[in-house]
């Protein structure tokens, strides 16, 4: 199949494009500019310069293309973007795998694909684009929800790891909040895998969420970081209010959110087989090991 790719050179990007490759598939990336352009060429796939938000040039390249995935979501991207490639696409029956994200559950102990929405303020923009991608007709939308993605040393795992350490003889890590919150997570290789399998299978109108099954707290995440790091204080609770103030608002009140989540639609209906290692593994003795940084 030859795929339209937004978001190629981004975090989660750069696990799909070669992800795609590996499966055979011929892929186009579009891409702001050249340097990115000629990033996409190394990795062995075709790039095309231009803006998420030229409907005309969008419309053209998912017309041309067997499918879309499109990483690259944003506020202000999304709602021109999906309407030219369902433009695009129209009355094709070929797949398009837009993104989500899991903060839009808000806190739940269990979240599935139908759980109720209660997103924070900084993902509440969402609903009506996805909406569109999964209610279109003639096309074969789909929705991937990642949870916190991790892995190879990226992401917003480094939050945790690169918090602010008190002084003194004792410093500490600090946490976000008081660390009691789960976080849903899922590597960033097995997110990707993810989507491709979406683009290959799934259905119209269904939404996958991409979670690994390990949920811990952040409490238990900056206790790995402390340790690794040889922070001698352990780690330290700071209030809601004092997260808010160093992250942002925004921010703060979705890593404040307590989810947990299993993925298990994924797996039962595509097959999907996360295997990738733990967020605590890779905290503890992986790729956000202090010494694996240095190199």
């Amino acid at each position: 199949m030859s795929i339209l790719l937004t978001g190629a050179t981004g975090y989660i990007g750069s696990s799909v494009l070669p992800r795609l490759l590996d499966e055979g598939h011929a892929v186009t990336a579009l891409v702001r500019d050249e340097s990115k352009a000629q990033r996409v060429r190394d990795a062995g796939a075709a790039a095309v310069v231009g803006d998420a938000t030229d409907s005309a040039l969008v419309a053209r390249l998912a017309r041309e293309s067997d499918g879309v995935i499109h990483l690259a979501s944003g506020h202000d991207v999304d709602p021109v973007f999906i309407a030219a490639v369902l433009d695009g696409l129209a009355r094709s029956g070929k797949p398009f795998v837009h993104t989500g994200g899991i903060w839009t559950y808000g806190s739940n102990p269990d979240i599935a694909e139908d759980s109720p929405a209660a997103p924070p303020a900084i993902t509440a923009w969402r609903a009506a684009n996805e909406a569109l991608v999964l209610g279109a007709t003639g096309v074969r939308g789909s929705l991937v929800v990642p949870s916190i993605v991790y892995g190879h040393g990226k992401g917003l795992a480094r939050v945790i790891v690169d918090a602010p350490r008190g002084s003194g003889v004792s410093p500490a890590l600090r946490l976000i909040g008081d660390g009691s919150q789960h976080w849903a997570t899922v590597h960033v290789d097995d997110v990707a895998a993810l989507y491709v399998l979406a683009l290959e299978n799934g259905a119209a109108g269904e939404v996958y969420i991409a979670a690994g099954g390990a949920n811990p707290t952040v409490r238990e995440l900056g206790e790995l970081a402390a340790h690794a790091a040889d922070v001698a204080g352990g780690v330290e609770a700071e209030s809601a209010e004092q997260t808010s103030a160093r992250l942002g608002a925004g921010l703060a009140e979705a890593l404040l959110l307590d989810q947990q989540a299993r993925g298990t639609k994924a797996r039962i209906d595509l097959g999907w087989e996360p295997n990738g290692p733990t967020l605590a593994d890779e905290i503890a003795s992986g790729s956000y090991a202090p010494e694996l940084a240095r190199n």
